[in-house]
């Protein structure tokens, strides 16, 4: 996973602590000034080894994405909300995830790797919500109530948008709607 350009940066007044992280693309690593260049190499390794860990808990495969999705739906949705199939997408730059219910399929965005789990879980039972009710009515929301997460869930994705300035607006739930049976979650 570490595929990107690795920058480490010394610190004379970090003295016994190492922390990495991503940015942009590349690797930052943070480092004490005094350490040898065999330590930094070694401390370089851990981290990145560390960060691609991380990484791999925060981003399920495909696979583990459906058996999260039946879980969530047997779990909040009385397991009413069947996927035929859910995956991630780099497309989706203006969505947290689509459904198209005509064919019961579910698309995540990517942009969501490393949010907390229970964002995911959001987004992906919101989906699920889409198979069993189109649009964002009131009867929509009803099944997204029994999450405990759902308020908290959309606050964290709201912060995220409007952080990245990002044009990701809930203003009109109706306008999320195509009725050519694909739907736009966009954080609520």
């Amino acid at each position: 996973m570490s595929s990107g350009p690795i920058e480490v940066r010394r610190s004379r007044r970090r003295r016994r602590t190492v922390s990495a992280y991503r940015e942009d693309g590349r690797t930052i690593v943070l480092i004490p000034g005094h350490l040898s260049a065999a330590d930094e190499r070694r401390w370089v390794d851990t981290m990145l080894r560390k960060l691609d860990a991380g990484e791999r808990r925060r981003r399920p495969s495909d696979t583990q994405l459906m058996e999260r999705a039946q879980g969530l739906s047997r779990r909040y949705l009385g397991g009413a909300a069947l996927p035929r199939t859910i995956r991630w997408v780099d497309n989706q730059n203006s969505r947290w995830g689509s459904c198209t219910p005509a064919d019961a399929s579910i698309r995540i965005s990517d942009r969501l790797k490393g949010m907390p789990g229970w964002v995911l879980d959001y987004v992906i039972l919101h989906e699920l919500a889409h198979l069993l009710q189109p649009g964002h009515g009131e009867t929509f929301w009803g099944l997204l109530t029994a999450y405990p997460r759902t308020e908290r869930a959309r606050g964290y994705l709201e912060g995220v948008a409007a952080t990245a300035g990002l044009d990701l607006s809930d203003d009109d739930p109706a306008d999320d709607w195509d009725p050519d049976g694909t739907e736009a979650t966009q954080p609520r």
